[in-house]
């Protein structure tokens, strides 16, 4: 554990203006803040925050970094409170406090009631200051440390997998590497033992056989760029356990399959030597196509740089070698903390554009999983790059699709998207995009995001707004529903309600105003007795004493609604246009549409019924049938070509039985109204390839 000299002299180190009597008081104040609390190696629980201290002076970060690192868990584990700190260290550290102690809340609760508002809070205080994450980062890197002093084996896999699915992804987008692949390593070591064990020890047979091969491989890469005159310092080393595991798990290979185990990395003096060294390989050894990649020219998102390159060495052996600057190196290596550090005298905002889309993902999330869905979607994930038709460049996950490359560009142009091109090529919107993709998006003034995006988008922030726009659409419908339904309802009170009445109506409901009384009824958030009352008190009294209720009298329409979003149809009856439908309203549901002769609705179905009407023109709807055909060649091609020439789409196509000489199918069709599937109907009944056919 550093001693308190030791940590202010490493600040002082690198800054030599450091407050250090700041420093000071930070030190003992967490030393008798935790006291005697003890962690499960035995050490004084303060050992912790000090590492923590010491993790932030090795990124060179300034001194209210460090501060906030000396006092992460005062606040959680302690009586000291975010009023004490601001008092004693000022509101900056206090904020910094407060952003790092809201992450580890989150982290105490079950993840099925992990709490929205908090983590919305801390990625609200990232995107304010990246400072909040860099000391969480710290944090965890140094509890994933000192993980196997923890007696539970539920325990160290619990915290491990989170490290794996949160914290490694969050340190690699913030280009902290380093931080990266430890935590990666120590929690694979929880998460899959054996396979960690037989990798390791793989290694170390291999290390114990090669005679040096890696430095032997290391000094011929050295001396061929010296020989071109370059001065570059090499190093190599063995990839480590989980890189190698994960490569196996997705190209399902064995260990000895894995043919790049070892990589090598080419410090140059400038830019332009990084791409002479790059020369200087390829021409003394054979590269392997494919596996070439400049992030010099096109860097990642988090701003890492580098020319990676495989080639194919003596006896086939094949090596990675990664070629950078020293610059390049550090900042590959610690990210946005050697970016930010204090030398540069940058004070950081953490304004990078991946953070700003987890801020319009924290936005648009409705609730506490799917803020976390969301957010893991956005850190998690391998990358390609996509260009649109001037040439910006887009970092996307790989799977991503036009619509996902739609709202990285502007949120705007996703919600208007109707279709795309592809390297000059129309491409359905669900195409996956490849590496250096051309994207054009075609956009339309009415488009709207369809909720059937959402079975192929690959990005959080596309997810966040698709959810969105259709709970915001479907907030309009349901209160277009109620709107309706109010009418109906208030032709029963006895008096003319007029706009006085409604707002009288929403004040006594405690409602914001008349569209929320719409939602609410359209919802059935609200009963007939209930809106009654609140539109004309003692109105509903008499109705009580002679235990009557007036029916609906006349049925409401739901044209201009649309299926799925204002009201579903029943799938047990696939109700279409034409038929007498009556619709059941459950609370916080759309209405769901049924035939009313369905069977379900006799069923006792809890729910309020009410009278509905498909409106005018009309139409659009599956209708599904069940088509008994004769076993023979060409009655399937039969039936397919009267669905064609009746111009109706086959939804789904499934056999159901098969009884020499006869085959059963149950045929969804999109269809217009009742009418038109009555013709199909006539028509399949008429053909003698048809031994039968109903409606279901």
């Amino acid at each position: 554990m550093l001693r308190q000299y030791e940590l202010v002299e490493r600040v002082k180190e690198y800054d030599p203006d450091a407050d250090e009597a700041l420093l000071n008081r930070a030190y003992v104040y967490t030393v008798q803040k935790h006291g005697t609390q003890k962690r499960a190696s035995g050490d004084p629980y303060f050992s912790h925050p000090v590492e923590v201290a010491g993790l932030m002076t090795d990124l060179k970060l300034d001194q209210e970094t460090i501060v906030t690192a000396l006092l992460h868990d005062t606040v959680e584990d302690t009586l000291a409170t975010i009023e004490d700190v601001e008092d004693k260290f000022g509101p900056d550290v206090a904020r910094l406090v407060d952003g790092v102690t809201k992450l580890s809340k989150i982290e105490a609760m079950p993840e099925n009631e992990r709490a929205a508002e908090n983590l919305r809070k801390f990625l609200l205080a990232m995107s304010e200051d990246i400072r909040v994450l860099l000391v969480k980062l710290g944090d965890r890197l140094h509890n994933m440390r000192t993980l196997h002093f923890i007696k539970s084996p539920e325990k160290r896999q619990r915290i491990s997998r989170e490290t794996m699915d949160i914290y490694a992804p969050l340190a690699e987008r913030v280009g902290m590497y380093e931080y990266m692949r430890e935590m990666q390593m120590l929690a694979f070591e929880q998460i899959e033992p054996e396979a960690y064990a037989t990798i390791t020890g793989r290694l170390a047979q291999i290390r114990s056989a090669d005679g040096g091969q890696v430095d032997s491989i290391a000094l011929a890469i050295k001396q061929a760029l010296a020989e071109a005159g370059m001065k570059v310092e090499v190093s190599g080393r063995e990839k480590h356990p989980y890189s190698i595991w994960r490569k196996m798990a997705e190209r399902h290979v064995s260990f000895e399959q894995v043919t790049d185990i070892m990589a090598f990395r080419v410090i140059a003096e400038s830019e332009a030597d990084c791409y002479r060294a790059l020369g200087v390989l390829h021409t003394t050894w054979q590269f392997i196509p494919g596996k070439f990649k400049d992030y010099i020219s096109t860097p990642k998102s988090n701003g890492y740089r580098s020319l990676h390159t495989s080639l194919i060495y003596e006896n086939s052996m094949r090596v990675e070698v990664q070629i950078r600057t020293r610059d390049m190196h550090r900042t590959n290596e610690f990210g946005l903390a050697a970016h930010w550090a204090y030398k540069q005298g940058d004070r950081p905002d953490g304004q990078v554009s991946w953070l700003r889309d987890l801020i319009e993902i924290v936005d648009a999330s409705h609730d506490a999983e799917e803020l976390l869905e969301n957010t893991r979607m956005a850190i998690y994930q391998d990358r390609i790059f996509a260009f649109t038709p001037k040439g910006a460049l887009f970092q996307l996950p790989k799977g991503a699709t036009p619509v996902d490359f739609a709202f990285a560009v502007h949120t705007d142009l996703g919600a208007q998207t109707v279709g795309a091109k592809i390297n000059g090529r129309h491409m359905p919107l669900r195409t996956a995009l490849n590496n250096g993709d051309v994207v054009e998006i075609i956009k339309g003034k009415q488009a709207q995001p369809q909720m059937s995006w959402l079975g192929f988008v690959a990005t959080g922030k596309a997810r966040a707004a698709i959810r969105r726009s259709v709970r915001l659409k479907e907030r309009d419908e349901v209160a277009a529903l109620g709107r309706k339904l109010f009418e109906e309802i208030a032709a029963r009170v006895p008096a003319k309600i007029g706009k006085k009445a409604i707002r009288e109506a929403v004040r006594r409901l405690e409602l914001e105003d008349e569209d929320d009384l719409m939602y609410a009824v359209g919802a059935n958030k609200l009963g007939d007795r209930a809106v009654m009352e609140a539109l004309m008190p003692g109105s509903t009294a008499e109705l009580e004493e002679a235990a009557e209720w007036p029916r609906q009298e006349k049925a409401i329409s739901i044209r201009g609604l649309t299926a799925g979003v204002g009201f579903h149809l029943a799938q047990c009856c696939h109700p279409v246009p034409g038929d007498r439908i009556v619709g059941l309203r459950k609370e916080g549901e759309p209405v769901e549409v049924h035939a009313i002769d369905c069977l379900e609705l006799a069923s006792g179905i809890d729910a309020h019924w009410i009278d509905l009407s498909w409106g005018r023109h009309s139409h659009g709807a599956v209708g599904r049938l069940r088509v008994t055909l004769y076993d023979r060649p060409g009655t399937l091609a039969e039936m397919a070509g009267l669905f064609a020439k009746n111009l109706a789409n086959v939804v789904v196509l499934e056999q159901t039985h098969t009884d020499h000489p006869f085959s059963t199918y149950d045929v969804e069709l999109d269809v217009k109204d009742l009418a038109h599937l009555t013709r199909i109907l006539s028509a399949l009944r008429a053909s003698d390839a048809v031994a039968q056919a109903e409606r279901l």
